[in-house]
């Protein structure tokens, strides 16, 4: 696995903590033997110094057992800890080199629960496979071997009993790892519904949906919990079946020690020692048993977390990729572009050709899924052409360096977003550096500097995740004023001010047109294309107008038809 590779760094962590682990299970091998001669040599001989002794040689196996014990975990916690810090950076890292279309592919719900819960289990697995994977196996054998050095006749109890447990073990998980899976990829599906109804829970509301959605969360739930009572219940027979093996050899080893005992051949101590190693290799079977429960979901999350990583992002900034516009060009430059979202899909865009000049300012209007943002999208290289070729400042966007371009770009998405944070961190996204006057001014031009300074802070006051302590219209003219802070020389607004209302619209609308940026508004309202020096007309992914508002009015039946649906009337009134 790929993954693996990120346990280097914590090599040295990976190494001690089982080696550690074997220094305790050699210790723990120890305790059995020193019980049995504090039986039969001290107790037996009523020798009170020498049990003083042993007491004291067991107290001090004990506890240079714990602190091993404590020093191999310490280990293995660093070395998963440290693991697993470093794939989930990689995997965040790589997450974010992917193309939206990646990302569409795949889903975000999916991304989250390999960051989360995916990451988690493997983590987990790496801490126990280190505390593990080495002393379980030893202490078995170890167990066995020091049990022939006790008494070799009664140790053929073990080699009859170890197989025998081994099977049962084997068995079991034959049984029970396949339904493992099966729970892991319904948790899965409970925590993407889960997530889904959470983030749209207003829509549920809204529709009436929510008792559809409880019953197909509880019919999930009841999968989960029959998959796992049937996996519990095979696995429940591992402890009965495992100690009624263990139990019966205990009772051979006591039958066949007494009659050895009453000939002379074995001390009481031995027989004790003998139930110890006994006992000692059924917990070891039963943890090794865990581990490979342990293991088996920690390599599925892995495979998914490889699968993640096996994708190859679709979209990379060449080797020379442009810093730097070239001077005297236009602004933005579309040549015969196409776009299709998925193979075998329709177009989304065809065949569109325009240029925009610098300053210039663009109205973009079209009906629903007309193509609209799906046009935008492609300037600041959210996507890219499936054919011909966007440039901004005269250079093809698949040449730009994408942080130089995007750099050169803000963007007011049409779903607003706001992080968690203040206002100040919220406007700061559009300049780190930005100052109190900068921040200021952009919120006066998106008429939000009067809700803002009203608040308990003013600049710092609180914005909750995604905005939700705030209004639609808040939102939205937070957002503007964020782009606005940011200072590019080309502002893209996707439907910004459909929560405005149409006098705070016209004044925002007003504010961002005095500026000298290249500015392209997408909005449904052809009241706000009367001041744009053009207007693009979409329909069905193709450009059907290009010009000023009453060219299209008289030479554009969709514009017109648009406008009629507004505003009513004829074109006299316009």
């Amino acid at each position: 696995m790929r993954i693996l590779s990120f346990i280097k760094g914590y090599r040295r962590d990976a190494f001690l903590a089982p080696l550690f682990k074997l220094s305790e299970a050699v210790l723990e091998l120890f305790v059995p033997i020193a019980v049995a001669s504090l039986i039969d040599t001290g107790i037996a001989g009523n020798n009170l110094g020498y049990i003083v002794r042993m007491a004291l040689l067991l107290v001090l196996l004990g506890v240079v057992g714990l602190a091993v014990s404590v020093t191999a975990q310490f280990f293995a916690a660093r070395a998963a800890t440290g693991f697993a810090e470093k794939m989930k950076s990689a995997l965040y890292a790589h997450i974010s080199s992917l193309s939206e279309l990646d990302r569409d592919k795949i889903g975000t719900n999916t991304l989250i629960t390999r960051l989360t819960s995916d990451s988690t289990l493997v983590q987990n697995g790496i801490n126990m496979f280190l505390r593990l994977f080495l002393r379980s196996p030893f202490v078995v054998v170890g167990a066995a071997i020091a049990a022939f050095t006790v008494d070799a006749h009664l140790s053929i109890i073990f080699v009859i009993v170890i197989p025998l447990l081994s099977v049962i073990v084997a068995l079991i998980m034959s049984f029970t790892i396949p339904m493992y899976r099966k729970v892991q990829n319904s948790l899965d599906n409970i925590l993407s519904r889960t997530r889904e109804n959470l983030s749209g829970v207003r829509v549920l509301r809204a529709f009436g949906k929510e008792e559809d959605e409880k019953n197909a969360f509880e019919g999930d739930l009841a999968s989960l919990n029959d998959l796992q009572n049937s996996s519990g219940r095979i696995s429940a027979l591992l402890n009965p079946l495992t100690y009624v093996v263990i139990n019966l050899a205990v009772i051979a080893i006591i039958y066949g020690g007494r009659a050895r005992y009453e000939a002379s051949l074995i001390e009481i101590g031995a027989i004790v020692a003998l139930v110890n190693y006994m006992n000692q290799i059924l917990v070891e079977l039963v943890k090794f048993a865990n581990l490979i429960v342990t293991m088996t979901r920690a390599i599925a999350s892995g495979r998914r977390i490889e699968a993640v990583f096996a994708i190859k992002p679709s979209m990379t900034d060449k080797e020379n990729a442009a810093e730097e516009g070239i001077d005297g060009s236009d602004a933005i430059s579309f040549s015969s572009v196409s776009l299709t979202y998925r193979e075998g899909g329709e177009p989304s865009l065809s065949d569109i050709s325009f240029t925009i000049r610098k300053g210039e300012k663009i109205g973009i209007i079209g009906g629903t899924g007309s193509g609209k943002t799906s046009l935008i999208n492609l300037i600041p290289r959210f996507y890219d052409a499936t054919d011909g070729s966007v440039s901004v400042f005269g250079i093809d966007v698949r040449d730009w360096k994408r942080s130089a371009l995007r750099s050169r770009i803000a963007v007011v998405p049409q779903k607003t977003r706001l992080f968690s944070g203040t206002v100040r961190s919220n406007m700061q996204w559009g300049d780190q550096r930005a100052g109190d006057d900068e921040i200021r001014k952009a919120l006066e031009d998106a008429d939000a500097l009067s809700f803002v300074m009203d608040k308990d802070g003013a600049f710092d006051s609180t914005v909750s995740a995604g905005g939700k302590n705030l209004s639609g219209g808040q939102r939205q003219r937070l957002a503007i004023a964020r782009a606005l802070v940011k200072d590019a020389p080309i502002l893209i607004l996707d439907d910004s001010f459909s929560a405005l209302d149409f006098k705070t619209e016209s004044k925002v609308r007003h504010a961002v047109l005095s500026t000298d940026k290249t500015v392209l508004l997408v909005s449904q309202r052809t009241g706000a294309m009367m001041s744009m020096d053009r207007v693009i007309v979409m329909d069905k992914g193709r450009v059907v107008g290009i010009g000023r508002h009453e060219e299209l009015l008289s030479s554009c039946p969709i514009y017109r038809e648009i406008y009629t649906s507004q505003y009513g009337g004829d074109n006299e009134n316009s």
